[in-house]
């Protein structure tokens, strides 16, 4: 009959073979302010995004993702050109 494994998984090891804790083990560390955690990262630009829900013709989408990564933004760029030109008027 096989032994029942022992819950836990691995066996318990000496806190003296513990690997170094290095900075490079710190910079990947979660950091916390009390409970909550600090996320880390790109900050937050001074114009922020909103996003909306906008139906267009299928056509001008395939155009627009057909030029590749990035596509949104310049799609972005280009409303916001069109914007700015109406409003000149």
């Amino acid at each position: 009959m096989s032994e029942k494994p022992k819950p836990g998984g691995e066996e318990w090891r000496d806190s003296d073979d513990a690997p170094e804790l290095t900075d490079e083990f710190f910079d990947r560390a979660a950091v916390y302010d009390g409970a909550r955690l600090v996320r880390r990262g790109r900050p937050k630009a001074a114009r922020t995004k909103a996003q909306v829900t906008l139906r267009l013709d299928v056509d001008v989408i395939e155009g627009l993702r057909a030029t590749g990564p990035g596509w949104q933004t310049r799609a972005n760029a280009a409303l916001k050109t069109y914007i700015e030109k109406v409003q000149q008027k």
